[in-house]
């Protein structure tokens, strides 16, 4: 089965039906949706009620800090976040804040364990930014394969026999053979606002029966979708950021 995993959309609509439309070129059969549909961006509405009628159709998503920080104000978040959510919170329906609110935390399947941010404490939001927090992560689960997003940045890491974790920095477009004797956590890059220097929007093809991980990016008008996060008010460090990639 061809799984299209996405996560960290953060309302940025232009990116999110970018990605939606190379998912289908690329005959994805199901979404994985690891988080974080809302935050920074300008397109709230529009992208939970995309997502609910994914949904509807057999996407799985799950809930990402973002999304908790609707219904729960939180202190764990800078400025510049807080005052997207609370830019936010009014321009959602109440159906979509119940859609968010209802989303899991995680989800299980066979050998593959999805979950927004770090396996050994979804609800506390850590990341997995290196070797150690990913040993946290891998050591919490007996999945073959963690998928996580909420860093921003595609990232690979695998578990030895021996517990060793060893960082790989994935290329784009080329199938990762995901080896049976070893455990992996893979990062999946942000759908609406990258963090790694290149602004189009990633996401990530798992093939369940060749078992590969394949990195993906959407090039999408992220000048356009500069202009709506300004256009709406927010902080202009997220028009800059969608440009940038940084």
């Amino acid at each position: 089965m061809r799984l299209g995993l996405i996560s960290d959309i953060h309302a940025n609509q232009l990116a999110l039906e970018a990605v939606l439309a190379r998912c289908g070129a690329l005959r994805v059969e199901q979404l994985i949706v690891l988080g974080d549909l809302v935050g920074y961006g300008p397109d709230p509405e529009a992208v939970v009620q995309r997502m609910m009628v994914l949904a509807a159709s057999g996407a799985l998503v799950l809930m990402g800090n973002h999304d908790e920080a609707i219904g729960r104000p939180t202190a764990n978040m800078n400025d510049v976040a807080l005052a997207a959510i609370n830019w936010t919170r009014p321009r959602l329906s109440d159906a979509s804040r119940q859609f968010l609110s209802q989303l899991p935390l995680t989800h299980r399947r066979d050998d593959m364990l999805f979950v927004h941010a770090d396996a050994s404490a979804p609800g506390r939001w850590n990341y997995v930014t290196d070797t150690a927090s990913a040993h946290a992560s891998l050591a919490a689960t007996d999945a073959q394969l963690t998928v996580c997003g909420h860093v921003h940045q595609p990232q690979l890491y695998c578990y030895t026999a021996t517990a060793k974790v060893i960082h790989h920095q994935p290329s784009m477009d080329i199938a990762i053979p995901l080896a049976p004797q070893r455990r992996w956590l893979a990062v999946i890059g942000a759908v609406g606002q990258p963090r790694d220097g290149n602004p189009s929007a990633g996401f990530a093809v798992l093939d369940t029966a060749a078992r590969e991980i394949t990195f993906k990016r959407a090039p999408y008008d992220t000048e356009a979708a500069a202009e709506r996060v300004r256009a709406a008010g927010l902080p202009e460090r997220l028009a800059v950021r969608l440009l940038t990639g940084h």
